[in-house]
């Protein structure tokens, strides 16, 4: 009863009786043969999945998948579509039930743990990210990249959300990152600007991040305070300060109203990079087909729902920033920030007194709360389920983790920013076990090779390397790198990393 209830198991008692046919015989039983359905047929999946997630086309697809034109090696998902998906993100939904009063958007300051929690509702985001798409009109040219290089606060994700809405590119930077690595971001995304803060807060202390961007010697910079209304620091001639930056739509007409620029499904709406430790970071580029997989991921494994509370502790210049702010908007769930260090018992008070629903993490981050009891006597009882991805997983962790909130199950995830979402994970209609992926994700077609790069036979139990077929949804076929172009996506398999399958 409880798995036809998930958002999978939903759709698996409506359609598999249809496309199983009499081999349908309830979702957990039938999980592994849909799982395999859809990989030979995508076409059929991605049917149901964009019919359960806020996507809104300006033009409609022709077909899901087109596969005539053979150069195309995974042929054209979603051809002659066009849309905006920030907009997507915005607007109201009817059958995700997200109207202009649904809270958006739950969050913290760092160290306020007495104060409520600060809610902004739909209507508010809407209107605070046409605010700034208008201000990025006044500075910048259609299609420029612009990059955001702070904390992963409520201003980033309106600034995120701003930029595309408004036509230009996302450059997702680490606040982590010294000059140098920002440096080399900025170069090779042809970055026209980037968004920044004064100082990052953690634990009560303040640490320069301006300082260090101007480092890299950006062409322009808008600084944001990061505490107050006013930045804290001496700005360069070219720089602005967020109060000034907005101060340049003062005499608009409407300056909470903007038009979105639309564009075809595969534009690029953000460049992300690999963490560059073995040499220059991979310049991934993310389409808009990006944002919908990885939505879908968060639908269909991690079993988001209308009304959920999604906190994961990350940043806009790490994959999984894209990952929850698309997957909670989009599928109708509010986005739970705290704007200070995970690593304290602020953060589990956040999540206590949020209402958080559904929490990721880092191994790392769970050993860390184990280790210093930070998290005694918090009430984590409305989680209904974790997610864990980044770092193999401790069992023994794992499992006091789980304690916190009714042994509910914790979702592993393994994936790569080139494919803008996991290949194999986890999943609510199988028994999951600590430590351990059950499943490849919907139409990941996944095969174990041996050291010749054979394919060992299905259910046979071995260690290898994984590849994946090439039919796959959003995944970047191309670096901005030209030096690492060859390196992924040129036929199978096109995606590979150590697995034991057993």
């Amino acid at each position: 009863d409880q798995s036809k209830l998930t958002n999978l198991g939903n759709a698996l008692e409506i359609h598999g009786p249809k496309l199983l046919g009499r081999a349908y015989k309830d979702p957990i039983t039938s999980f592994r043969l849909f799982q395999k359905f859809t990989v030979e047929h995508p076409e059929a999946y991605w049917e149901i999945a964009l019919k359960e997630i806020s996507v809104v086309f300006r033009e409609a697809p022709k077909c899901i998948l087109d596969r005539t034109d053979k150069s195309k090696h995974g042929g054209t998902w979603l051809p002659g579509s066009v849309l905006n998906i920030a907009e997507c993100c915005l607007l109201p939904s009817n059958h995700r039930r997200k109207e202009d009063n649904t809270v958006a958007i739950v969050w913290r300051e760092d160290r306020c743990d007495e104060s409520a929690v600060n809610l902004m509702t739909y209507k508010e985001l809407r209107e605070q990210v046409m605010l700034v798409a208008n201000a990025l009109d006044t500075m910048f040219s259609k299609g420029d990249a612009i990059a955001i290089d702070m904390p992963m606060t409520v201003r980033a994700v309106i600034i995120y959300l701003a930029i595309i809405l408004a036509g230009y590119v996302v450059v997702s930077i680490a606040d982590s990152f010294a000059a140098r690595e920002i440096a080399t971001r900025l170069r090779v995304s042809k970055a026209k600007g980037i968004f920044t803060q004064d100082f990052i807060l953690r634990g009560g202390r303040k640490f320069p991040l301006y300082s260090k961007v101007l480092g890299a010697a950006p062409l322009k910079a808008i600084v944001l305070p990061a505490i107050g209304n006013d930045v804290g620091i001496p700005l360069r001639e070219q720089d602005l300060s967020w109060k000034d930056f907005l101060s340049s739509v003062d005499y608009h007409p409407r300056p909470n109203y903007y038009s979105p620029v639309y564009n075809p499904v595969d534009a690029v709406v953000n460049i992300l990079f690999s963490s560059g430790t073995t040499g220059e970071p991979k310049a991934i580029p993310w389409t808009q087909l990006s944002s919908i997989r990885c939505t879908a991921e968060g639908w269909a494994h991690i079993d988001l729902k209308v009304g959920d509370v999604y906190c994961w502790p990350t940043n806009l210049g790490w994959v999984m920033g894209p990952v929850i702010l698309f997957s909670s908007f989009l599928n109708g769930a509010t986005l739970a920030l705290y704007q200070g260090s995970p690593l304290e018992r602020s953060f589990g008070k956040f999540v206590q007194d949020a209402g958080v629903t559904v929490l990721g993490t880092v191994p790392s981050l769970v050993k860390a709360w184990r280790n210093t009891n930070c998290l005694e006597g918090l009430d984590w009882t409305k989680i209904r389920s974790f997610a864990s991805t980044g770092e193999t997983s401790n069992v023994d962790d794992d499992l006091w983790l789980s304690s916190k909130a009714w042994y509910n199950a914790i979702i592993e995830s393994c994936g790569g920013t080139e494919l803008s979402s996991a290949y194999i994970q986890g999943s609510l209609l199988q028994p999951q076990a600590f430590g351990a992926f059950s499943t490849a994700t919907m139409t990941a077609g996944l095969v174990i090779l041996d050291e010749c790069g054979v394919p060992y036979p299905d259910d046979q139990p071995c260690v290898g390397e994984v590849g994946l077929f090439p039919l796959y949804l959003g995944a970047s076929d191309r670096l901005l790198n030209a030096d690492h172009e060859e390196v992924y996506f040129r036929g199978m398999p096109m995606y590979k990393g150590m697995v034991h399958v057993d």
